[in-house]
């Protein structure tokens, strides 16, 4: 049986802290969790920090004295959007393998995330970013179907990230944004896009606010990413009536299709998605299909499983720093901050 990994988290108020933690506390043959620092003094915009209980138990520790735990090999960085670039230099410069959240900070920070990366590969350092869908059952099998040319040539890509969770106080914290909601969540759709499609020839945002909402809470924002023969549209609303549970994908190409909605489900029942086929392959029929992609109880677990497996040197990122670097810039651009170009 493998040794342990000494892992330790900075921050508690990323949206994602709380679960990333829980995860981490259901894996004890693979991690041991040696502390966290609490970030809830930060004066960056945070919508989270609330949830403690996921910590109950853990050392409290300022990230010194977590530098300074003998063994220590990993950190998940769960900070605040704006916190999440900094915090992770901090960690790379002291030679630990990283998983930090997302989006990478707004446009200022872009620098900085390039010597991030070119600092983990310099020093063959893990470097893992926890886009939610990266171990998404559906997605995955969506980049195979693809690559095995089940779908023939993608020409259209629709991507919806609403949600109704937050009440006001989630407005308020949007509007902190200049991207708004697209900055904060229509990156995760991203991610996947660039990895399906690759560098995109042209991205326009359009960031709107809701009905009732001045201009500027981008709380309703929609980007389109251009290619050759498609377009990509990714929408994300944070006032959708039972938006979360109605998040959606859809991939078209002239062999084929996918359908997703929910995106993800984690009530005991089978995430179910649709793909229809113009030609059989030997796999499946030509026609249409209902997809089981299996039951999952767990958002983070098989990506933090992946974050030991490299640590170890059992596998290989399969998200390269040159892809991080690609998607954060194209996040920017959807996001209203930059011009693509």
């Amino acid at each position: 049986m493998s040794e342990r990994i000494r892992i330790g988290q900075i921050g508690v108020c990323h949206e994602h802290a709380a679960g990333k933690m829980n995860t981490l506390r259901r894996m004890p043959g693979v991690f041991e969790i040696v502390g966290f620092v609490d970030d809830r003094g930060t004066a960056a915009p945070k919508a989270a920090g609330r949830d403690l209980e996921p910590f109950a138990g853990l050392k409290q520790m300022t990230e010194q004295e977590l530098f300074a735990t003998p063994g220590l090999r990993a950190v998940t960085v769960e900070t605040p959007n704006n916190d999440l670039v900094p915090a992770a230099l901090r960690c790379m410069e002291k030679g630990l393998a990283i998983h930090m959240d997302k989006p990478a900070g707004e446009g200022d920070a872009l620098a900085d995330f390039k010597r991030l990366l070119s600092g983990c590969r310099e020093k063959r350092l893990p470097f893992q970013m926890g886009y939610m869908f990266r171990n998404n059952a559906a997605m995955q099998f969506c980049l195979r179907a693809n690559k095995l040319g089940w779908l023939g040539d993608v020409f259209e890509i629709q991507a919806g990230m609403s949600h109704d969770y937050g009440g006001e106080e989630y407005q308020e914290y949007i509007a902190k944004f200049k991207g708004g909601i697209m900055f904060n969540l229509g990156c995760h759709f991203i991610d996947f896009i660039v990895f399906l499609m690759g560098r995109p020839l042209k991205i326009t945002p359009f960031l709107k606010s809701a009905p009732g909402y001045p201009r500027g809470v981008r709380n309703n924002c929609l980007a389109v990413l251009e290619y050759a023969h498609a377009t990509a549209t990714i929408r994300a609303c944070s006032k959708e009536v039972r938006g979360g549970s109605h998040r959606r994908l859809t991939v078209c190409g002239t062999k084929g299709s996918i359908d997703l909605s929910p995106i993800e489900r984690f009530d005991g029942r089978p995430l179910e998605m649709r793909l229809t086929l113009r030609e059989g392959n030997a796999e499946y029929e030509a026609g249409e299909h209902i997809l089981n992609m299996g039951i999952k109880q767990d958002r983070y677990k098989d990506q933090l499983a992946e974050l030991a497996k490299m640590i170890r040197g059992e596998m290989e990122n399969p998200y390269t720093c040159e892809h991080d670097l690609l998607v954060q810039e194209a996040v920017l651009a959807a996001s209203g901050y930059t011009e693509w170009k």
